[in-house]
């Protein structure tokens, strides 16, 4: 992923809310199921990492986009965006 479609995903994500919260019990693989599945109607994820979950961010997101084979858009604070072309619904045209 270029920079500039980097550039482009953030701008899009900062107009969504977050589907999914990561608490006290981290990443399940409850969590990890259910963004993968997420990931079958939207291409692009914001997460929420909450106070109580004392794990890295972007520890948790790059084990994440590992687990989905998605990719790091950006980690903000205790946000997270994630990045999955759907091949056979495509919603988002990144730029070249």
């Amino acid at each position: 992923m270029t920079s500039k479609q980097r550039a482009y995903l953030k701008g899009l994500a900062m107009n969504i809310d977050p589907i999914f919260q990561i608490g006290k019990s981290s990443l399940t693989p409850e969590v990890t199921e259910a963004v993968s599945e997420a990931f079958n109607t939207r291409e692009l994820i914001k997460i929420a990492v909450l106070k109580n979950c004392f794990d890295d961010p972007k520890e948790i997101a790059s084990v994440l986009a590992e687990r989905t084979r998605s990719q790091v858009v950006q980690v903000i604070g205790k946000k997270i965006v994630l990045y999955k072309e759907n091949k056979d619904n495509k919603k988002i045209n990144l730029p070249l």
